[in-house]
């Protein structure tokens, strides 16, 4: 299999496991754990398993403007990604606030022909139009929002696209597993930082609510940003963010199986259509957009 293909594959398996976020999230605020103390809990304890892998591994710790812009991945990335995610919700409904966080890819593939001169080919812009389709069928076009909840939902997008370009561009030579310590252990002291001037902790009232905290660390933060950041090395941000519009698919079909939310004709239809997409996307051969090295 060629190094593109694993890297597709690579950056499927971490929006599948991204996906699996909100039925644990659901778990967890249904034993009484706040937004804020999830994020921190599941940062701090993805940073408490990575940090000490990469020492007892002895693997090279980035440095320079890779340490510099991961820190920044982790800190501001995550974090502020976050935080307008989760405040939009307040101003929004779910659907609108999902389908305004999917604009990344499109808002990925636009800054990448601006700042790096790359190609808008056909391909792309028929999976970025089948993507985007197949995003507004599944999670709904309600847009009966108040404009702050519009515009922190833009922001996520703006955020996670700038995030993805920061780390297909400066996370290059850094082993994922490494990069992905860094990142986490940034945006565990930031969401931390926000708990202390914010409402304080309010942690889980049994292991059931601890059980899917830790879930959300291991399989949704550990394994999802490692294996992101090692497709991203391989495939570049314009595939590897066309790749993860399949990770809202994974959810509805989770919250379907596991929490027996109710799934339509039309998210089915729309599944179908970011499906495609992704195999387009998955199918394209390597081009010369490849991440520049950090050095």
């Amino acid at each position: 299999m060629s190094s593109s293909a694993t890297g597709a594959l690579e950056v499927l398996g971490a929006a599948a496991a991204f996906g699996a976020m909100a039925v644990f999230a659901r778990w967890a605020y249904a034993d009484g754990v706040s937004p804020a103390t999830l994020l921190f809990l599941r940062f701090l304890l993805a940073a408490l398993v990575l940090v000490p892998w990469v020492v007892v591994a002895r693997l090279a710790w980035p440095r320079g403007r890779a340490l510099l812009a991961l820190f920044l991945m982790g800190a501001l990335g995550y974090a502020g990604m976050s935080a307008c995610y989760f405040n939009a919700l307040n101003h929004a409904s779910a659907g609108t606030v999902a389908l305004l966080l999917y604009l990344f890819p499109a808002i990925v593939l636009l800054l990448s022909a601006v700042l790096f001169k790359e190609r808008l080919t056909g391909r792309r812009l028929l999976t970025l139009a089948l993507a985007l389709a197949g995003l507004a069928v599944t999670v709904g076009t309600d847009l009966s929002a108040r404009p702050l909840g519009l515009l922190l939902g833009v922001g996520s997008a703006l955020i996670y696209a700038l995030y993805i370009l920061a780390g297909s561009r400066f996370a290059q030579g850094t082993h994922p597993l490494a990069a992905s310590a860094v990142v986490i252990a940034s945006a565990a002291a930031c969401n931390g930082l926000q708990l202390l001037i914010g409402a304080g902790f309010q942690g889980p009232e049994s292991w059931k609510g601890w059980a899917a905290s830790l879930a959300m660390a291991l399989l949704c933060t550990v394994v999802a940003i490692t294996l992101f950041l090692k497709g991203l090395e391989k495939v570049g941000a314009t595939r590897a963010s066309l790749i993860s519009t399949a990770e809202p698919v994974v959810t509805i079909v989770l919250a379907w199986i596991l929490l027996g939310e109710h799934l339509s004709g039309l998210q089915l239809a729309g599944g179908g259509l970011i499906l495609v997409a992704v195999a387009l996307s998955s199918g394209e051969k390597s081009t010369t957009e490849g991440p520049v090295k950090a050095a």
